[in-house]
């Protein structure tokens, strides 16, 4: 990936001229369009952009690019952000026992399908739990939680978050309640996954309660966490057909990996700067 090479997120009220303020800025500062992506929301009336560029003639520093762009980023009422694509987000992954989620992330990371930098594995579970996996130089954090010691165990996580400079925090099966609080200082950069029959099947052994019943789809949804619990902006789901003759094995088997390749999915679209909020809902440009 060339060092310059670099992408611009946006959403603003939608209005005429956007679009042309924006190609005319980037060719004014010596840069090429590598790919442009655009999405008019006509019941909200907000217009979301996604751009990845590269220098043509001119070799311009992020940061006066950045500079320059506020003026336009004023006059539309912007939100925005412009980053060089060669550098990798931060990453914090928080576990349970279910290490499903977490042995794929670190396996798409090493083979480089997800680019990005662990900064640590938090867990609420002792590193015995996870004897097979290999965590190599990422710091592992043990901390475990009670109901009378949440607060300070949620303060230590994101005392981590700080010092440690993560960009993005993904919950990998992490089976704790985060609480407002938490939430709220981890809004719009913090993924979780669940399995999509909440809230038809909550509790315990929700594939167990499925068979029962006799389902013929099961899913998974990847979402921003927000302080309504698995309601947050959802970045991407998948389902898979289940037939009478699947057992409640079956159904764990099959839910293991929709949760996987939802998750890592939704990891890499916000790596990637794909998706934006729009409100409760988000806009994801797929590639």
């Amino acid at each position: 990936m060339p060092d310059h090479e670099f992408v611009l997120t946006l959403s603003c009220p939608d209005r005429p001229g956007i679009v042309s303020a924006v190609s005319t800025f980037l060719a004014h500062n010596g840069q090429n369009i590598l790919d442009a992506q655009q999405f008019g929301d006509v019941e909200t009336g907000d217009f979301f952009m996604r751009v990845v560029f590269t220098a043509a003639d001119l070799s311009v520093a992020l940061s006066a690019l950045q500079t320059g762009f506020g003026a336009i980023a004023d006059r539309f009422r912007m939100q925005w952000r412009m980053r060089d694509r060669a550098s990798r987000q931060r990453v914090m992954l928080l576990v349970s026992r279910s290490d499903h989620c977490l042995a794929d992330i670190l396996y798409r990371w090493r083979t480089g399908e997800l680019t990005m930098l662990p900064t640590a594995i938090v867990s609420n579970h002792p590193r015995e739990s996870f004897g097979n996996l290999d965590f190599g130089e990422i710091p592992f954090h043990y901390l475990p939680v009670t109901k009378d010691t949440r607060r300070e165990q949620e303060s230590a996580i994101l005392d981590l978050v700080g010092k440690t400079g993560t960009d993005l925090v993904v919950l990998a099966r992490y089976m704790q309640i985060l609480s407002d609080e938490m939430s709220a200082m981890l809004s719009g950069r913090c993924i979780n996954i669940h399995h999509s029959f909440l809230p038809g099947f909550k509790g315990a052994r929700p594939y167990h309660q499925a068979h029962e019943r006799g389902v013929k789809l099961i899913g998974a949804t990847a979402h921003y966490v927000t302080s309504a619990l698995d309601e947050g902006p959802i970045i991407d789901q998948d389902v898979e057909r289940i037939s009478h003759r699947d057992t409640p094995a079956d159904l764990v088997r099959k839910g293991r990996d929709i949760e996987r390749r939802v998750l890592a999915r939704a990891i890499r679209y916000h790596l990637e700067d794909r998706v934006i909020l729009n409100g409760r809902k988000t806009v994801v440009f797929m590639d």
